[in-house]
């Protein structure tokens, strides 16, 4: 089953209250999701071309940067299809997830969940 932009948001918005956000006038289909509390991201939603994430096609796909603090889990995520370091953020502690159905909707949904987490304000 493909994991598409409309069901992720929908996912975020009913489990953590908040709207999407969408920052960048050059790029209306990137969208931002932060805290409210701390205003920290913790999932941005891209429309990437597939050669920005090493695949060996043409076109573009939809994708989900997310964080997570864990760096053997990070290590782990990284190895696994549909998921790379983070594009265009701090790779050591983000990754890019595929919403292109390589990576299941629960799993998509629980790497939003850790990374919700990971932003979180710290106790």
């Amino acid at each position: 089953m493909i994991v598409v932009r409309d069901k992720v948001t929908k996912y975020i918005s009913n489990q953590y209250g908040v709207d999407p956000e969408y920052p960048w006038d050059n790029y209306p289909e990137y969208t931002v999701f932060r805290h409210r509390d701390n205003k920290k991201w913790f999932a941005l939603i891209m429309k990437v071309g597939c050669d920005k994430i090493g695949i060996k096609v043409e076109g573009q796909i939809d994708v989900i940067n997310l964080k997570i603090d864990d760096p053997i889990l990070h290590d782990t995520l990284v190895h696994e299809k549909g998921i790379v370091p983070g594009y265009h953020m701090n790779k050591q502690y983000w990754i890019t997830v595929m919403l292109d159905g390589t990576v299941s909707e629960d799993q998509v949904y629980r790497l939003i969940d850790a990374s919700f987490v990971a932003t979180g304000k710290k106790r």
